[in-house]
């Protein structure tokens, strides 16, 4: 298949109100959505949750979200490069509504489920903010739906930061194949959001290549802001930052494993590369930021 059918350039998977909408149907798989909406001050927003758990991930700006006889407001943050966000987790079957007093852009990470878990908040501080890799492997991960620390049926989601010069996603890897307690079959988007320099707009690389499994997937794609690439299978990795520009991504990911776990093959070319990190320091410009306290809180219908 065409790098096409797997990079998505910015605006070219919008729909209604969505500048980005992936779901099911588009990719081609069973279960991973990803949706980017954009509201403007005093906005609002509803949908159906449908068959697919929800969270609403704050990208830049506030929202309050209502769905499952439960109201949050999220504190959100400036932008994705300047602190780890709050969110709300929206289970199925539920009428959910975005609203926002002052505008902002808001992550809907998604993926078909069985089960209906309750509707709940996430506080900003109790996020874990990892540090991976080192050298120019540096990268730091915001756990804030990983499996172990929040709750899901199937939904596993993170965000990924990269200093610019680094690579990410490195060594590449995959998770294509259900071989238990060794690696996990999971679909994946990754949604890249690139740091300007000055008034120069970001670009970054992604690369991925077949592993001989499923569709073939092959993709070398320049990413630029807004960009989403799908990963249906195959060694994905690395995501490049130009230098310069600090590359963002988001990753989403289910399967149809009834055990909810990230579990990974190492590219047994590259696989090496861990076990050089113990003797290079950490790239000193990580974190890029740290887990915060969030003043978003619980609240009553209506309040922002």
């Amino acid at each position: 298949m065409k790098d096409t059918d797997f990079h998505l350039p910015a605006g070219s998977a919008a729909r209604g109100p969505y500048a980005l909408d992936v779901g099911p149907e588009r990719a081609g798989w069973g279960y991973s959505s990803l949706r980017v909406l954009q509201l403007g001050p005093g906005e609002a927003h509803e949908f159906d949750a449908g068959e697919s758990e929800w969270i609403v991930l704050p990208l830049s700006g506030g929202c309050t979200v209502a769905a499952g006889g439960e109201t949050f407001a999220l504190h959100g943050r400036e932008s994705v490069f300047t602190g780890v966000s709050d969110f709300a987790y929206i289970p199925r079957d539920a009428r959910a509504r975005i609203s926002s007093e002052r505008g902002g852009r808001f992550a809907l990470t998604g993926a078909r489920c069985e089960r209906r878990l309750p509707a709940r908040y996430g506080p900003a501080g109790d996020v874990p903010v990892e540090l991976r890799g080192s050298g120019t492997c540096s990268r730091q991960v915001n756990n804030f739906g990983a499996a172990g620390v929040f709750e899901a049926d199937r939904l596993i989601a993170v965000e990924v930061l990269t200093p610019g010069g680094n690579w990410s996603s490195y060594p590449p890897h995959k998770h294509d194949e259900h071989r238990e307690g060794v690696e996990s079959e999971l679909e994946e988007i990754y949604y890249f959001e690139i740091a300007p320099h000055d008034r120069t707009p970001g670009l970054g690389y992604q690369r991925v290549s077949p592993s001989g499994h499923g569709k073939g997937t092959d993709v070398l794609a320049e990413v630029r802001g807004g960009d989403a690439v799908l990963i249906p299978d195959g060694w994905h990795g690395p995501s490049i930052a130009a230098p310069g520009h600090d590359m963002y991504y988001l990753n989403v990911m289910a399967g149809p494993g009834t055990d909810r776990a990230w579990l990974i093959c190492d590219h047994p070319d590259h696989a090496w590369i861990r076990g050089a990190w113990a003797d290079t320091p950490l790239d000193p410009r990580l974190p890029l930021y740290g887990a915060r306290e969030s003043a978003g809180r619980p609240a009553e219908e209506g309040a922002e």
